[in-house]
């Protein structure tokens, strides 16, 4: 084996204690171009000064969560699978040190938005709504579909379903569908939800609708519809490391990148 072979993408896990940052402990741990150097949980958390791989199930990894990221060993790239408040404490900190960022956490505000784009000036940023690899795709399928039926009397409608402890609605992917959506039909107004003597649908509606109920990983409908026919574009999440896996690819693609804004349509090469 050559010593190239052995050399491995080092990463730190921002959120480590989560249900995600578990599962990115644990899978990291089995990539073999793959090496965890830190942890990061919020401050007062009862799991800071724990080993990160036992709190995972993963066994001892010698790497203990930590309630800021440390100065040694530095990572290639900091994946934050947290909360918007965990991505804002450790975004200045990547921006300081030049650490390429991966944010997959979701409901940010649009300031907090704006301070993750700012960020790309200084370092490599890759943030999404969804690290699967296939709703990623799926994104493109849905923004060739509206662009294809632009005009054509198609209705837009968007369900998602989720488990009962998700505190966003609707969820960033859904959001994101919804915003595809729009860009293709050349406008839009969403509309949430639906209650009352609303009236007929008006044709320039995109609905977007949140089921939240048990340990449902995460489902995507996107419906176009008009008379006479319906075309659905459906994923269904089945584990979280769907997921995770994707966001571990990001990291591995984002730890070489220059200062920028990445996208996981880069990722996938589309």
């Amino acid at each position: 084996m050559t010593p190239e072979a052995d050399v491995k993408t080092t990463i730190a896990i921002n959120g480590a204690g989560g249900r995600m940052g578990q599962r990115l402990v644990a899978l990291a741990q089995d990539d073999p171009d793959l090496k965890l150097v830190a942890a990061v949980d919020a401050a007062g958390s009862p799991i800071v000064g724990r080993d990160a791989g036992e709190v995972a199930g993963a066994g001892r990894l010698g790497v203990p969560i930590t309630a800021d990221l440390p100065l040694d060993p530095r990572p290639a790239c900091v994946i934050d699978f947290s909360a918007p408040a965990g991505t804002m404490t450790v975004l200045p900190v990547c921006v300081a040190r030049k650490i390429p960022l991966v944010v997959a956490t979701t409901g940010h505000t649009d300031a907090q938005k704006a301070a993750i784009e700012e960020a790309a000036h200084d370092t490599a940023i890759l943030s999404s709504p969804n690290m699967s690899l296939v709703v990623n795709l799926l994104f493109k399928l849905v923004r060739e579909a509206a662009a294809a039926l632009k005009g054509k009397g198609f209705d837009a409608e968007i369900v998602e379903r989720h488990h009962r402890f998700k505190k966003d609605s609707p969820s960033g992917t859904a959001a994101h569908f919804a915003e595809v959506i729009r860009q293709g039909f050349g406008g839009g107004r969403f509309v949430h939800g639906r209650e009352g003597l609303v009236g007929e649908r008006r044709p320039d509606e995109i609905g977007v609708h949140a089921v939240r109920g048990g340990d449902n990983v995460g489902e995507h409908t996107v419906i176009f519809a008009t008379l006479g026919e319906t075309l659905e574009l459906v994923h269904k999440g089945h584990s979280r490391d769907s997921y995770a896996r994707g966001a571990l690819l990001a990291a591995k693609f984002l730890a070489t990148k220059t200062a920028g804004r990445y996208t996981m349509a880069d990722v996938l090469g589309l």
